[in-house]
Order: C-alpha cells, then sequence, then structure tokens
C-alpha cells in the first residue's frame, strides 16, 4: 500500500514529505485548504484533529511531523537519513529532533496564530514568541560552527526537522537576526533536488494554501 501524507502548503507536513522524497519512498501526498478542518470540513472524518500533517500506511496512523518522520527512517529504512543508536551522534539526534519542534517551531505557531490568524488580539504576545525563536537559534548556530550537518557528517532527518523552522521563518518574513552558520546550512539544504520538488507541492483549488495549520 502507498504511503499517504496529508498536508498544506508551507506546513509542517513538509517534514515528512521531504523524507519521504529523500528515501525514494512510494507516496502520495494530498495538498489541501488551510485551514482544512474549516476549508475542507470532511477531512475531520479522516483526521479527528483537523491538523496537519497526517500520515496513513497501513495500519499506522500519525498526526506529529517530527514522529513521523522517524517513523519513516525507523520503518522504511535502512537509509542514512537515520542515526543509530550505536553512532556516537544519537544522542544528539534525538535531542535535535524533539527541539525542532518544541523549541523552535512552538514559538512560531503562536506568532502566525496572533499575527495572521487572528491579528490585533494579543500583538504583544506575537511580538514576544518572534523574540523567543530567534533567541532559541543559539544554539543551532553555534552546532554548525565547526560541521556542515547536525548530526554523524551527513544529512539525516535532524536537519530535515530543524531546516524546516528556519523555512517557515523565511516566509513569515522573521528571518533577520540568523547568523552566517545558519544562513550557510539553510542555504545548502534549500538546495537540495527533493527539497526543491517537494516545495512545489500546491493546493490547486479554491480556498488558502498556507502557511501552517
Amino acid at each position: 500500500m502507498t504511503i499517504k501524507i496529508y498536508s498544506t502548503q508551507g506546513s509542517r507536513g513538509m517534514r515528512p514529505i521531504w523524507t519521504a522524497e529523500e528515501m525514494g519512498l512510494n507516496y502520495e501526498v494530498e495538498m489541501m485548504p488551510f485551514p482544512p478542518r474549516f476549508m475542507q470540513p470532511e477531512y475531520m472524518k479522516v483526521n479527528i484533529l483537523g491538523t496537519i500533517p497526517y500520515l496513513i500506511d497501513g495500519d499506522a496512523r500519525m498526526t506529529e511531523s517530527v514522529g513521523i518522520s522517524q517513523y519513516l527512517v525507523d520503518r522504511h529504512g535502512p537509509t542514512s537519513l537515520k542515526v543509530n543508536i550505536e553512532e556516537d551522534d544519537y544522542p544528539s539526534y534525538l535531542n535535535w529532533l524533539a527541539h525542532s519542534d518544541a523549541t523552535i517551531t512552538f514559538p512560531q505557531t503562536v506568532f502566525i496564530r496572533y499575527t495572521l490568524q487572528e491579528p490585533g488580539v494579543a500583538d504583544k504576545a506575537a511580538e514576544g514568541y518572534k523574540r523567543w525563536f530567534l533567541a532559541r537559534l543559539k544554539l543551532l548556530e553555534a552546532t554548525l560552527e565547526d560541521r556542515e550537518y547536525l548530526c554523524s557528517d551527513r544529512f539525516t532527518i535532524a536537519d530535515i526537522c530543524v531546516s524546516y523552522a528556519l523555512y517557515l521563518a523565511r516566509s513569515l518574513g522573521i528571518d533577520e537576526a540568523f547568523k552566517p552558520n545558519i544562513l550557510r546550512w539553510t542555504d545548502m539544504l534549500f538546495e537540495r533536488e527533493a527539497f526543491k520538488k517537494i516545495e512545489a507541492y500546491k493546493y490547486e483549488g479554491p480556498g488558502p494554501a498556507g502557511p501552517n495549520d
């Protein structure tokens, strides 16, 4: 059975789609309007939360972008995108996967809510979470000082999951404080053929396309 991933343009669904593309998996993407729970209410029958991304792979059903990426490399490997438990960078790999959403993407979701979805409701909160996001990039900038990739001297899903937050920041116009190492790293990653292909996935029907949910 083909892996199916539901997503919206520019959303966290880019993480598992990019992972599947880099792995050369047989997968299908259904791009939806944003936000799907309001613009495409029948999606609630598929995912009761109405959030994206959503993975269907046989009996597997998953809603978390980083978890889906980790599932794909674990279930459908072997692949160099995975850092194995016996590798020295395994603890760092796990930490970056959690860090990518819990520490970096989370403040952006609050910024999106109060600048794009509910403007004027909590302007101070939006500005505060923007500063929070930028401050949390210190570890990433320092880590990239002496390495090309985040873990094990190769491209892995740690790079995919963390760099998505930087891609989102660029699309939101909150990338003014990006430092040289982050800029070098993201410029390199976003030139990958797999990324260019998945970035081009767009919703073609009526209603807004993104950027996040």
